[in-house]
Protein backbone atom coordinates (compact mmCIF):
# COMPACT_ATOMS: atom_id res chain seq x y z
CA UNK A 1 0.00 0.00 0.00
CA UNK A 2 0.97 3.64 -0.34
CA UNK A 3 1.62 5.51 2.90
CA UNK A 4 -0.58 8.58 3.17
CA UNK A 5 -0.47 11.32 5.82
CA UNK A 6 -2.99 9.43 7.98
CA UNK A 7 -0.90 6.25 7.86
CA UNK A 8 2.20 7.89 9.25
CA UNK A 9 3.07 7.99 12.93
CA UNK A 10 2.50 11.43 14.51
CA UNK A 11 5.21 13.87 13.56
CA UNK A 12 6.78 11.68 10.87
CA UNK A 13 8.12 14.14 8.29
CA UNK A 14 6.70 13.90 4.78
CA UNK A 15 10.18 14.63 3.44
CA UNK A 16 11.46 11.21 4.53
CA UNK A 17 8.53 8.79 4.45
CA UNK A 18 5.70 10.36 2.46
CA UNK A 19 4.64 8.07 -0.38
CA UNK A 20 6.71 5.11 0.83
CA UNK A 21 5.38 2.01 -0.96
CA UNK A 22 5.03 -1.27 0.97
CA UNK A 23 2.57 -3.23 -1.19
CA UNK A 24 3.61 -6.33 -3.13
CA UNK A 25 6.95 -7.01 -1.47
CA UNK A 26 8.34 -8.01 1.90
CA UNK A 27 9.72 -4.81 3.39
CA UNK A 28 12.52 -5.37 5.91
CA UNK A 29 11.49 -2.35 8.02
CA UNK A 30 7.73 -1.87 7.53
CA UNK A 31 4.58 -3.98 7.61
CA UNK A 32 1.98 -3.72 4.85
CA UNK A 33 0.01 -1.18 6.90
CA UNK A 34 3.11 1.11 7.03
CA UNK A 35 3.78 0.44 10.73
CA UNK A 36 7.41 -0.38 11.49
CA UNK A 37 8.24 -4.01 12.20
CA UNK A 38 9.30 -4.60 15.80
CA UNK A 39 12.98 -4.77 14.88
CA UNK A 40 12.75 -1.47 13.00
CA UNK A 41 10.73 0.61 15.45
CA UNK A 42 13.67 2.30 17.12
CA UNK A 43 15.42 3.02 13.82
CA UNK A 44 12.22 4.45 12.32
CA UNK A 45 11.86 6.64 15.41
CA UNK A 46 15.42 7.93 14.95
CA UNK A 47 14.75 8.75 11.31
CA UNK A 48 11.48 10.44 12.25
CA UNK A 49 13.41 12.83 14.46
CA UNK A 50 15.72 14.10 11.72
CA UNK A 51 15.53 17.74 10.75
CA UNK A 52 14.81 18.76 7.17
CA UNK A 53 17.77 18.10 4.90
CA UNK A 54 19.73 16.15 7.53
CA UNK A 55 19.37 12.78 5.82
CA UNK A 56 20.78 13.95 2.50
CA UNK A 57 23.51 15.92 4.26
CA UNK A 58 24.69 12.86 6.16
CA UNK A 59 24.60 10.76 2.97
CA UNK A 60 26.88 13.32 1.30
CA UNK A 61 29.22 13.15 4.30
CA UNK A 62 29.27 9.34 4.02
CA UNK A 63 30.05 9.54 0.28
CA UNK A 64 32.90 11.95 0.99
CA UNK A 65 34.24 9.66 3.70
CA UNK A 66 34.29 6.75 1.24
CA UNK A 67 36.16 8.93 -1.24
CA UNK A 68 38.71 10.03 1.37
CA UNK A 69 39.21 6.46 2.57
CA UNK A 70 39.82 5.27 -1.00
CA UNK A 71 37.11 2.62 -0.85
CA UNK A 72 36.75 1.66 -4.50
CA UNK A 73 36.10 -1.18 -6.89
CA UNK A 74 37.19 -1.72 -10.50
CA UNK A 75 34.66 -2.26 -13.28
CA UNK A 76 34.83 -4.82 -16.07
CA UNK A 77 32.74 -4.96 -19.24
CA UNK A 78 31.96 -1.83 -21.26
CA UNK A 79 33.51 0.35 -18.55
CA UNK A 80 36.61 -1.79 -18.17
CA UNK A 81 39.41 -0.09 -16.27
CA UNK A 82 37.05 2.30 -14.50
CA UNK A 83 37.61 2.70 -10.77
CA UNK A 84 34.51 3.77 -8.86
CA UNK A 85 33.78 4.84 -5.30
CA UNK A 86 31.91 2.12 -3.45
CA UNK A 87 28.15 2.94 -3.56
CA UNK A 88 26.79 2.94 -0.03
CA UNK A 89 23.36 3.78 1.43
CA UNK A 90 23.11 5.02 5.01
CA UNK A 91 19.86 3.29 5.99
CA UNK A 92 20.91 -0.04 7.59
CA UNK A 93 19.22 -3.40 7.29
CA UNK A 94 18.26 -4.98 10.63
CA UNK A 95 18.11 -8.72 11.43
CA UNK A 96 16.77 -10.00 14.75
CA UNK A 97 18.97 -12.28 16.86
CA UNK A 98 16.55 -15.23 16.70
CA UNK A 99 16.41 -15.12 12.90
CA UNK A 100 20.18 -14.82 12.68
CA UNK A 101 20.65 -17.93 14.82
CA UNK A 102 18.39 -19.81 12.40
CA UNK A 103 20.36 -18.54 9.40
CA UNK A 104 23.66 -19.44 11.09
CA UNK A 105 22.56 -23.02 11.74
CA UNK A 106 21.49 -23.39 8.10
CA UNK A 107 24.76 -22.00 6.76
CA UNK A 108 26.88 -24.24 8.98
CA UNK A 109 24.91 -27.28 7.84
CA UNK A 110 25.33 -26.28 4.20
CA UNK A 111 29.08 -25.68 4.41
CA UNK A 112 29.70 -29.02 6.11
CA UNK A 113 27.78 -30.85 3.39
CA UNK A 114 29.45 -28.96 0.53
CA UNK A 115 32.89 -29.64 1.99
CA UNK A 116 32.14 -33.36 2.26
CA UNK A 117 30.84 -33.32 -1.30
CA UNK A 118 34.02 -31.72 -2.69
CA UNK A 119 36.21 -34.18 -0.80
CA UNK A 120 34.11 -37.10 -2.03
CA UNK A 121 34.19 -35.93 -5.67
CA UNK A 122 38.00 -35.77 -5.64
CA UNK A 123 38.30 -39.17 -3.99
CA UNK A 124 35.86 -42.11 -4.15
CA UNK A 125 32.82 -40.33 -5.63
CA UNK A 126 30.48 -42.36 -3.45
CA UNK A 127 27.64 -39.91 -4.07
CA UNK A 128 27.92 -40.73 -7.78
CA UNK A 129 28.24 -44.49 -7.23
CA UNK A 130 25.12 -44.47 -5.06
CA UNK A 131 23.10 -42.70 -7.75
CA UNK A 132 22.49 -39.49 -5.80
CA UNK A 133 24.54 -37.20 -8.02
CA UNK A 134 24.77 -37.79 -11.81
CA UNK A 135 28.19 -38.59 -13.21
CA UNK A 136 27.74 -36.28 -16.19
CA UNK A 137 27.57 -33.33 -13.80
CA UNK A 138 31.19 -34.08 -12.84
CA UNK A 139 32.58 -34.95 -16.26
CA UNK A 140 30.93 -31.94 -17.92
CA UNK A 141 31.91 -29.41 -15.26
CA UNK A 142 34.56 -26.97 -16.34
CA UNK A 143 35.41 -26.50 -12.65
CA UNK A 144 36.23 -30.15 -12.00
CA UNK A 145 40.02 -30.26 -12.01
CA UNK A 146 41.64 -33.62 -12.72
CA UNK A 147 44.84 -32.21 -11.20
CA UNK A 148 43.07 -32.15 -7.82
CA UNK A 149 41.99 -35.80 -7.76
CA UNK A 150 43.41 -37.40 -4.61
CA UNK A 151 44.38 -34.11 -2.96
CA UNK A 152 44.14 -34.04 0.82
CA UNK A 153 43.99 -30.46 2.10
CA UNK A 154 44.81 -29.88 5.80
CA UNK A 155 42.08 -31.24 8.04
CA UNK A 156 40.08 -32.31 5.02
CA UNK A 157 38.84 -28.73 4.62
CA UNK A 158 38.44 -27.46 1.05
CA UNK A 159 36.18 -24.41 1.38
CA UNK A 160 37.82 -22.22 3.99
CA UNK A 161 36.13 -18.97 2.95
CA UNK A 162 32.63 -18.95 1.51
CA UNK A 163 30.18 -16.20 0.59
CA UNK A 164 26.66 -17.62 0.43
CA UNK A 165 24.02 -15.40 -1.16
CA UNK A 166 20.62 -15.30 0.57
CA UNK A 167 17.35 -13.70 -0.53
CA UNK A 168 13.98 -13.23 1.12
CA UNK A 169 10.82 -13.82 -0.91
CA UNK A 170 7.48 -12.03 -0.60
CA UNK A 171 6.23 -14.37 2.14
CA UNK A 172 9.30 -13.72 4.30
CA UNK A 173 11.04 -17.04 3.59
CA UNK A 174 14.83 -16.86 3.40
CA UNK A 175 16.33 -18.86 0.51
CA UNK A 176 19.89 -19.68 -0.48
CA UNK A 177 20.34 -18.19 -3.94
CA UNK A 178 23.85 -19.48 -4.66
CA UNK A 179 27.16 -20.53 -3.12
CA UNK A 180 30.47 -18.76 -3.80
CA UNK A 181 33.35 -21.05 -2.88
CA UNK A 182 36.19 -19.99 -5.15
CA UNK A 183 37.36 -16.45 -4.32
CA UNK A 184 34.32 -14.75 -2.76
CA UNK A 185 34.72 -10.99 -2.48
CA UNK A 186 33.00 -8.15 -0.66
CA UNK A 187 33.84 -8.70 3.00
CA UNK A 188 36.06 -5.61 3.17
CA UNK A 189 33.03 -3.49 2.33
CA UNK A 190 31.15 -4.99 5.29
CA UNK A 191 33.85 -3.67 7.60
CA UNK A 192 34.18 -0.32 5.88
CA UNK A 193 30.41 0.18 5.75
CA UNK A 194 30.29 -0.19 9.53
CA UNK A 195 33.18 2.24 9.96
CA UNK A 196 31.48 4.84 7.77
CA UNK A 197 28.21 4.41 9.69
CA UNK A 198 29.97 5.03 12.99
CA UNK A 199 31.69 8.11 11.63
CA UNK A 200 28.72 9.76 9.95
CA UNK A 201 25.59 8.61 11.79
CA UNK A 202 26.61 7.37 15.28
CA UNK A 203 23.31 8.32 16.93
CA UNK A 204 21.46 5.67 14.93
CA UNK A 205 23.18 3.07 17.12
CA UNK A 206 21.82 4.55 20.36
CA UNK A 207 19.68 2.06 22.25
CA UNK A 208 20.52 -0.77 19.84
CA UNK A 209 22.86 -3.62 20.72
CA UNK A 210 24.39 -4.49 17.36
CA UNK A 211 26.78 -7.43 16.94
CA UNK A 212 30.28 -6.28 15.95
CA UNK A 213 31.95 -7.17 12.66
CA UNK A 214 35.38 -5.69 13.34
CA UNK A 215 36.95 -8.98 14.43
CA UNK A 216 36.67 -10.60 10.98
CA UNK A 217 40.35 -10.01 10.02
CA UNK A 218 41.38 -11.58 13.34
CA UNK A 219 39.13 -14.59 12.71
CA UNK A 220 40.41 -14.88 9.14
CA UNK A 221 44.05 -14.88 10.25
CA UNK A 222 43.27 -17.41 12.98
CA UNK A 223 41.72 -19.74 10.42
CA UNK A 224 44.63 -19.34 7.98
CA UNK A 225 47.17 -20.07 10.71
CA UNK A 226 45.17 -23.14 11.74
CA UNK A 227 45.59 -24.77 8.31
CA UNK A 228 49.36 -24.18 8.17
CA UNK A 229 51.64 -27.23 7.79
CA UNK A 230 52.39 -28.82 11.18
CA UNK A 231 56.10 -28.02 10.77
CA UNK A 232 55.37 -24.26 10.83
CA UNK A 233 55.67 -23.05 14.42
CA UNK A 234 54.92 -19.40 13.59
CA UNK A 235 53.23 -19.63 10.18
CA UNK A 236 53.93 -16.98 7.57
CA UNK A 237 50.71 -16.04 5.81
CA UNK A 238 50.44 -14.03 2.58
CA UNK A 239 47.59 -12.77 0.41
CA UNK A 240 48.15 -13.59 -3.27
CA UNK A 241 46.57 -11.03 -5.62
CA UNK A 242 46.48 -10.91 -9.43
CA UNK A 243 47.28 -7.21 -9.19
CA UNK A 244 45.88 -3.72 -9.43
CA UNK A 245 43.54 -4.39 -12.35
CA UNK A 246 41.49 -6.94 -10.47
CA UNK A 247 38.01 -5.69 -9.48
CA UNK A 248 38.63 -6.63 -5.83
CA UNK A 249 42.18 -5.27 -5.52
CA UNK A 250 41.11 -2.81 -2.83
CA UNK A 251 39.89 -5.75 -0.75
CA UNK A 252 43.12 -7.70 -1.22
CA UNK A 253 45.11 -4.73 0.09
CA UNK A 254 42.67 -4.08 2.90
CA UNK A 255 42.61 -7.64 4.25
CA UNK A 256 46.38 -8.02 4.07
CA UNK A 257 46.81 -4.75 5.95
CA UNK A 258 44.18 -5.64 8.56
CA UNK A 259 45.77 -9.05 9.20
CA UNK A 260 49.28 -7.63 9.25
CA UNK A 261 50.53 -9.93 6.48
CA UNK A 262 52.23 -9.36 3.13
CA UNK A 263 50.30 -8.75 -0.08
CA UNK A 264 52.12 -10.52 -2.91
CA UNK A 265 51.84 -11.23 -6.61
CA UNK A 266 52.99 -14.34 -8.43
CA UNK A 267 56.50 -13.05 -9.27
CA UNK A 268 57.05 -12.29 -5.56
CA UNK A 269 56.93 -16.03 -4.79
CA UNK A 270 59.29 -18.78 -5.87
CA UNK A 271 59.55 -22.52 -5.24
CA UNK A 272 62.99 -23.59 -4.00
CA UNK A 273 64.13 -26.71 -2.13
CA UNK A 274 60.58 -28.07 -2.05
CA UNK A 275 59.03 -25.04 -0.34
CA UNK A 276 57.40 -21.76 -1.36
CA UNK A 277 59.45 -18.68 -0.56
CA UNK A 278 58.76 -14.96 -0.73
CA UNK A 279 61.32 -12.57 -2.15
CA UNK A 280 62.13 -9.84 0.38
CA UNK A 281 64.85 -7.22 0.79
CA UNK A 282 66.40 -9.57 3.36
CA UNK A 283 66.43 -12.53 1.00
CA UNK A 284 64.03 -15.46 0.64
CA UNK A 285 61.47 -16.08 3.40
CA UNK A 286 59.47 -19.31 3.63
CA UNK A 287 55.70 -19.01 3.13
CA UNK A 288 53.39 -21.45 4.92
CA UNK A 289 49.86 -20.30 4.01
CA UNK A 290 48.61 -18.56 0.87
CA UNK A 291 45.22 -16.87 0.91
CA UNK A 292 44.90 -16.83 -2.84
CA UNK A 293 42.63 -14.40 -4.64
CA UNK A 294 43.33 -15.73 -8.13
CA UNK A 295 41.40 -18.43 -9.95
CA UNK A 296 42.50 -22.06 -10.00
CA UNK A 297 43.63 -22.10 -13.62
CA UNK A 298 46.15 -19.31 -13.00
CA UNK A 299 47.69 -20.72 -9.80
CA UNK A 300 50.53 -22.74 -11.30
CA UNK A 301 51.54 -22.68 -14.99
CA UNK A 302 53.14 -26.11 -14.60
CA UNK A 303 49.84 -27.70 -13.51
CA UNK A 304 47.17 -25.54 -15.12
CA UNK A 305 47.41 -22.82 -17.77
CA UNK A 306 50.99 -22.68 -19.09
CA UNK A 307 50.51 -19.06 -20.18
CA UNK A 308 49.68 -17.82 -16.68
CA UNK A 309 51.92 -15.04 -15.39
CA UNK A 310 49.86 -14.63 -12.21
CA UNK A 311 50.75 -17.85 -10.43
CA UNK A 312 53.80 -19.64 -9.07
CA UNK A 313 55.53 -22.40 -11.08
CA UNK A 314 55.70 -25.59 -9.01
CA UNK A 315 53.21 -24.40 -6.38
CA UNK A 316 50.93 -27.44 -6.77
CA UNK A 317 53.78 -29.88 -6.13
CA UNK A 318 54.54 -28.14 -2.83
CA UNK A 319 50.85 -28.15 -1.98
CA UNK A 320 50.48 -31.87 -2.72
CA UNK A 321 53.47 -32.54 -0.47
CA UNK A 322 51.75 -30.72 2.42
CA UNK A 323 54.43 -28.04 2.66
CA UNK A 324 52.15 -25.09 1.98
CA UNK A 325 48.44 -24.50 2.56
CA UNK A 326 46.08 -22.81 0.10
CA UNK A 327 42.79 -21.15 0.95
CA UNK A 328 40.50 -21.96 -0.68
CA UNK A 329 41.81 -25.30 -1.83
CA UNK A 330 42.05 -25.68 -5.62
CA UNK A 331 39.08 -27.54 -7.03
CA UNK A 332 36.36 -26.02 -4.85
CA UNK A 333 34.77 -24.61 -7.99
CA UNK A 334 33.05 -27.96 -8.57
CA UNK A 335 30.59 -26.87 -5.88
CA UNK A 336 30.50 -23.26 -7.12
CA UNK A 337 28.26 -24.24 -10.01
CA UNK A 338 24.62 -23.22 -10.30
CA UNK A 339 23.71 -26.63 -11.71
CA UNK A 340 25.45 -28.47 -8.87
CA UNK A 341 23.66 -26.09 -6.47
CA UNK A 342 20.39 -27.83 -7.29
CA UNK A 343 21.67 -31.01 -5.61
CA UNK A 344 22.63 -29.48 -2.24
CA UNK A 345 19.44 -30.75 -0.52
CA UNK A 346 20.40 -34.28 -1.56
CA UNK A 347 23.99 -33.70 -0.38
CA UNK A 348 22.79 -32.66 3.07
CA UNK A 349 20.63 -35.74 3.35
CA UNK A 350 23.36 -38.04 1.98
CA UNK A 351 26.35 -36.81 4.00
CA UNK A 352 24.70 -35.52 7.18
CA UNK A 353 21.42 -37.47 7.24
CA UNK A 354 19.61 -34.21 7.95
CA UNK A 355 16.86 -32.21 6.30
CA UNK A 356 17.90 -28.89 4.80
CA UNK A 357 17.44 -25.93 7.15
CA UNK A 358 17.75 -23.09 4.63
CA UNK A 359 15.90 -24.00 1.42
CA UNK A 360 17.21 -23.64 -2.10
CA UNK A 361 15.33 -21.56 -4.63
CA UNK A 362 13.45 -24.09 -6.85
CA UNK A 363 15.79 -24.74 -9.78
CA UNK A 364 15.28 -26.25 -13.23
CA UNK A 365 18.26 -27.96 -14.85
CA UNK A 366 18.21 -27.34 -18.58
CA UNK A 367 20.29 -30.49 -19.11
CA UNK A 368 17.26 -32.44 -17.88
CA UNK A 369 14.96 -33.04 -20.85
CA UNK A 370 11.74 -32.55 -18.88
CA UNK A 371 13.07 -29.46 -17.12
CA UNK A 372 14.31 -27.99 -20.40
CA UNK A 373 10.90 -28.41 -22.02
CA UNK A 374 9.28 -26.52 -19.14
CA UNK A 375 11.92 -23.76 -19.23
CA UNK A 376 11.55 -23.19 -22.97
CA UNK A 377 7.77 -22.99 -22.64
CA UNK A 378 7.89 -20.60 -19.66
CA UNK A 379 11.10 -18.68 -20.34
CA UNK A 380 9.31 -15.32 -20.16
CA UNK A 381 8.40 -16.06 -16.52
CA UNK A 382 11.79 -17.33 -15.32
CA UNK A 383 15.29 -16.13 -14.46
CA UNK A 384 17.88 -17.89 -16.65
CA UNK A 385 21.41 -18.20 -15.28
CA UNK A 386 24.63 -19.54 -16.79
CA UNK A 387 26.07 -22.21 -14.51
CA UNK A 388 29.50 -20.68 -13.97
CA UNK A 389 29.26 -16.92 -14.40
CA UNK A 390 29.46 -14.49 -11.48
CA UNK A 391 28.90 -10.81 -10.86
CA UNK A 392 25.39 -10.90 -12.30
CA UNK A 393 26.72 -11.39 -15.84
CA UNK A 394 24.81 -13.51 -18.34
CA UNK A 395 21.56 -13.52 -16.34
CA UNK A 396 18.25 -13.14 -18.18
CA UNK A 397 15.25 -11.91 -16.18
CA UNK A 398 12.44 -13.30 -18.32
CA UNK A 399 9.62 -10.92 -17.31
CA UNK A 400 11.81 -7.92 -18.27
CA UNK A 401 13.43 -9.37 -21.39
CA UNK A 402 12.75 -8.39 -25.00
CA UNK A 403 11.53 -10.86 -27.62
CA UNK A 404 15.01 -10.82 -29.13
CA UNK A 405 16.65 -11.64 -25.80
CA UNK A 406 14.21 -14.49 -25.13
CA UNK A 407 14.90 -15.93 -28.58
CA UNK A 408 18.65 -15.69 -28.01
CA UNK A 409 18.48 -17.53 -24.69
CA UNK A 410 16.24 -20.25 -26.12
CA UNK A 411 18.98 -20.93 -28.64
CA UNK A 412 21.70 -20.85 -25.98
CA UNK A 413 19.81 -23.35 -23.83
CA UNK A 414 19.21 -25.73 -26.74
CA UNK A 415 22.85 -25.48 -27.87
CA UNK A 416 24.44 -25.92 -24.43
CA UNK A 417 21.82 -27.09 -21.90
CA UNK A 418 24.39 -28.10 -19.24
CA UNK A 419 25.43 -24.49 -18.90
CA UNK A 420 22.00 -23.12 -17.95
CA UNK A 421 19.58 -23.31 -15.05
CA UNK A 422 16.29 -21.53 -14.51
CA UNK A 423 14.54 -20.29 -11.40
CA UNK A 424 11.25 -18.53 -10.68
CA UNK A 425 11.42 -14.74 -10.52
CA UNK A 426 11.42 -14.04 -6.79
CA UNK A 427 9.92 -10.91 -5.28
CA UNK A 428 13.10 -9.94 -3.44
CA UNK A 429 12.57 -8.13 -0.16
CA UNK A 430 13.16 -4.40 0.02
CA UNK A 431 14.81 -2.00 2.44
CA UNK A 432 14.22 1.76 2.71
CA UNK A 433 16.90 3.49 0.65
CA UNK A 434 17.79 7.16 0.25
CA UNK A 435 16.58 8.58 -3.05
CA UNK A 436 17.12 12.32 -3.17
CA UNK A 437 15.50 13.78 -0.06
CA UNK A 438 13.24 10.84 0.82
CA UNK A 439 13.18 7.05 1.21
CA UNK A 440 12.06 4.46 -1.34
CA UNK A 441 12.12 0.67 -1.18
CA UNK A 442 14.92 -1.04 -3.09
CA UNK A 443 15.51 -4.79 -3.54
CA UNK A 444 18.31 -6.45 -1.56
CA UNK A 445 20.11 -9.72 -1.02
CA UNK A 446 22.54 -10.76 1.73
CA UNK A 447 25.97 -12.37 1.54
CA UNK A 448 27.17 -13.76 4.88
CA UNK A 449 30.84 -14.80 5.02
CA UNK A 450 31.74 -18.18 6.48
CA UNK A 451 35.19 -19.23 7.71
CA UNK A 452 35.88 -22.95 8.10
CA UNK A 453 38.97 -23.80 10.15
CA UNK A 454 39.17 -25.36 13.58
CA UNK A 455 35.47 -24.53 13.81
CA UNK A 456 32.99 -22.56 11.70
CA UNK A 457 32.76 -18.80 12.18
CA UNK A 458 30.08 -16.71 10.43
CA UNK A 459 30.44 -12.94 10.23
CA UNK A 460 27.29 -11.47 11.86
CA UNK A 461 25.11 -10.20 9.05
CA UNK A 462 27.40 -9.90 6.08
CA UNK A 463 27.08 -7.73 3.00
CA UNK A 464 23.62 -6.42 2.15
CA UNK A 465 23.71 -5.57 -1.55
CA UNK A 466 21.02 -3.27 -2.86
CA UNK A 467 19.71 -2.65 -6.37
CA UNK A 468 19.88 1.14 -6.47
CA UNK A 469 17.97 1.32 -9.76
CA UNK A 470 14.22 1.44 -9.12
CA UNK A 471 12.58 -1.92 -9.83
CA UNK A 472 15.87 -3.66 -10.61
CA UNK A 473 16.61 -7.09 -9.16
CA UNK A 474 20.35 -6.96 -9.98
CA UNK A 475 22.30 -6.02 -6.87
CA UNK A 476 25.88 -6.44 -8.13
CA UNK A 477 28.01 -3.32 -7.84
CA UNK A 478 29.35 -3.89 -11.35
CA UNK A 479 25.81 -3.46 -12.65
CA UNK A 480 24.49 -0.51 -10.71
CA UNK A 481 24.11 -2.01 -7.25
CA UNK A 482 25.26 -0.67 -3.91
CA UNK A 483 25.41 -1.80 -0.31
CA UNK A 484 24.13 -1.18 3.21
CA UNK A 485 25.38 -1.84 6.70
CA UNK A 486 23.76 -4.98 8.13
CA UNK A 487 22.84 -4.93 11.81
CA UNK A 488 22.33 -8.21 13.66
CA UNK A 489 20.76 -7.44 17.03
CA UNK A 490 22.39 -9.16 19.99
CA UNK A 491 19.41 -9.72 22.26
CA UNK A 492 15.70 -9.49 21.66
CA UNK A 493 13.88 -6.69 19.88
CA UNK A 494 14.41 -3.04 20.86
CA UNK A 495 11.34 -0.93 21.56
CA UNK A 496 10.82 2.80 21.26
Amino acid sequence: MLASDSDLRPGLPDLVFHGYETKGFYDEMFLDDSRPRARGELLASRLKGLTEGELTRRQRVADQALLNMGITFNVYGHEAGTEKIWPFDLIPRIIESSEWRFIESGLKQRIRALNLFIDDIYHDQNIVRDGIFPEYMVTSSRNFLKQCVGLNPPGGIWCHITGTDLVRDADGTVYVLEDNLRCPSGVSYVLENREVMKRTFPQLFNGLSVMPVEDYPEQLLKMLQHIAPPTANEPTVVVLTPGIYNSAYFEHCFLAQQMGVELVQGPDLVVTNGYVHMRTTRGLERVDVIYRRIDDEFLDPLSFRPDSCLGVPGLMDVYRAGRVALANAPGTGIADDKAVYAYVPQMIKYYLNEEMILPNVPTYLCANEEHQKYVLEHIAELVIKPANESGGYGILVGPRATHEQLAKYRELIITNPRNYVAQPTLSLSRVPTIVGDHLEGRHVDLRPYILYGEDIYILPGGLTRVALVKGSLVVNSSQGGGSKDTWVLKNGTPRV
